[in-house]
């Protein structure tokens, strides 16, 4: 049975009997909270595993809880909306989110898709705690103007500092260890989102496209992510040679 603790965050007190009834059947701890504002004040008493959280909601809606936890952690977010909007996706994938589910999304897949934010976040923060443990000098990935350390998380683009979210971090280490190979969005969402993407290939879309803005600030430069059309994304070595490889 699972243990961990999800914390759901709705101003419709019916979708947040339903989802704690979904989530406890599973074995995990259910916190609940009805705005943003009293979702923090449930944080600051300690971060739970994952966040379902509502978009529209008064006094602190979605968007801006999401990004003023984003100041302290990258626990899971999965965005949670009765809105059929793909704005409303894109901005919550820009401003941290980690997933967009709609509220009439199946119970199954909205576990599935619990399980497999919990259990990958977990893998990750597992193999950071032995990599810092047994490790004394960092991971780099070096580029001409990029680097990335793959310990602290840290980005740095013409020696200023990047801050991107869990899963544009994930996909920029992905493409970066492995220049040249192709990934498609099938694939990327395997990988980063340790799931099959169940036909929703936006949410990977959405992720590379805020990436790139964030490394493209030159566009008469190579571009360090490139698109081959039809088929999907690959890091482009000719920006020039990496000093570290290494298979995801």
């Amino acid at each position: 049975m699972a243990s961990e603790t999800i914390l759901i965050v709705d101003d419709d007190i019916d979708m947040r009997t339903i989802l704690e009834l979904y989530m406890k059947e599973q074995g995990y701890r259910v916190l609940s909270a009805a705005d943003g504002l009293e979702a923090l004040t449930v944080v600051e008493k300690g971060l739970p595993d994952l966040i379902l959280l509502d978009v529209m909601m008064p006094n602190l809606d979605g968007f801006e809880f999401c990004q003023e936890l984003r100041k302290i952690t990258d626990i899971p977010i999965i965005f949670l909306s009765s809105k059929q909007d793909d704005m409303d996706k894109i901005l919550g994938l820009g401003v941290g989110g980690d997933d967009y589910i709609e509220k009439t999304t199946s119970s199954s897949v909205i576990m599935a898709k619990v399980k497999a934010h919990i259990r990958r976040y977990r893998n990750l923060t597992d193999k950071s705690k032995q990599q810092n443990a047994t490790e004394k000098k960092p991971r780099l990935i070096e580029y001409p103007g990029l680097v990335i350390n793959l310990d602290s998380a840290v980005v740095k683009l013409n020696d200023e500092t990047l801050r991107l979210p869990a899963k544009e971090f994930q996909i920029l280490c992905l493409l970066a260890q492995n220049p040249e190979r192709i990934f498609n969005v099938e694939k990327l969402f395997e990988l980063i989102w340790d799931e099959n993407s169940l036909g929703d290939y936006r949410t990977v879309m959405v992720h590379i496209s805020n990436l790139r803005k964030k490394l493209e600030t030159d566009t008469n430069q190579a571009n360090y992510i490139e698109t081959v059309r039809g088929i999907g994304y690959k890091f482009n070595r000719t920006k020039t040679e990496s000093s570290y490889s290494s298979d995801y």
